[in-house]
């Protein structure tokens, strides 16, 4: 059922959470699990931090890297300097393809290490400081 519609659908980045899967499929938690576990197993989905499901797809690179680390790397990516605005929660968590709490807590750790500045609801983002390669890894 999953894998069929990974295949039918190649813009299908996220599989459904196991909440949505239990319902749509009348299955028990169970048999949900162990479908997700057959397609990790198969190598055509990964867990993703909140709960979620990433497909991945033949040829795809993943970054194995935390995804605080991964957002510092926005940084120099978009050539962005000390005091500018970063990008918001929702932005980030449609070009990561996370959950914005997802997100909210990787700015947070980027907040603690002083990377990031402000935040908060309604409050912008900015960049206290760029971080170094050493920094990052």
């Amino acid at each position: 059922m999953l894998k069929t519609r990974i295949e039918a659908d190649p813009e299908l980045a996220e599989l459904p959470s196991l909440a949505e899967i239990m319902r749509d499929h009348m299955v028990s938690r169970g048999v949900a699990r162990r479908a997700f576990a057959v397609l990790k197993q198969e190598g055509v989905a990964e867990p993703i931090p909140g709960g979620r499901w990433r497909i991945v797809r033949s040829g795809q690179r993943v970054d194995p890297r935390p995804l605080d680390q991964r957002l510092a790397d926005i940084i120099r990516a978009d050539g962005l300097e000390v005091g500018q605005p970063f990008p918001s929660a929702s932005v980030l968590a449609e070009r990561f393809g996370v959950s914005r709490p997802t997100i909210t807590k990787a700015l947070g750790r980027l907040e603690t290490s002083g990377v990031l500045a402000g935040g908060g609801q309604g409050r912008v983002r900015t960049v206290r400081a760029v971080p170094t390669r050493e920094e990052r890894s």
